[in-house]
């Protein structure tokens, strides 16, 4: 049997405060994650679907609407952000220098270093597509080699083909 719903009378009477005067979509639907299982006497799963989101983030919103202080504006958290980084920015700056100062000399880079010293400076494995991001990250970018040589020079490739004795024969 499901527990019985615990309806909190003054987290309704902010929600439909809230409701009336805010400007910000968030704070809506967080109000609305209150007021609709309140007053509509919809489930979380209802909610969630009139809401647009999942299960989980109508619970979320509700945790969140109580805990915070109406009193501050725009109190909410951003979601966004590094929240998984292995390094700071300094520190992803500072690790990429001595690399940089090779790429201005125009020297070639190669991943397999850069990616041993960040798995050293780190302490654990690095995959490949953890290291392509990091330099990503930096605005570095693969840079291809030319489809031809510098010191290729058409005219004399012309004149070779000219030139060029023909062995083979049709039988």
């Amino acid at each position: 049997m499901a527990r019985p719903r615990n309806i909190d009378r003054q987290a309704v009477q902010r929600a439909r405060r809230v409701v009336g005067k805010t400007q910000d979509a968030h704070e809506l639907r967080e109000a609305l994650s209150i007021l609709l299982p309140a007053e509509r006497n919809t489930t979380l799963e209802k909610t969630a679907e009139l809401l647009g989101v999942s299960r989980a983030s109508v619970v979320r919103w509700q945790v969140a609407f109580r805990n915070r202080d109406l009193s501050v504006p725009s109190a909410r958290e951003n979601w966004g952000g590094r929240r998984r980084a292995l390094m700071t920015q300094e520190q992803e700056k500072e690790f990429l220098r001595p690399w940089s100062e090779q790429a201005r000399e125009g020297r070639v880079l190669v991943l397999s270093p850069i990616r041993a010293a960040l798995a050293q400076q780190l302490g654990r494995p690095v995959a490949a597509s953890i290291a392509y991001r990091f330099l990503a990250r930096h605005g570095w970018r693969k840079v291809a080699p030319d489809t031809r040589h510098p010191k290729s020079d058409p005219r004399i490739q012309e004149a070779w083909k000219k030139n060029f004795r023909r062995i083979w024969l049709p039988s």
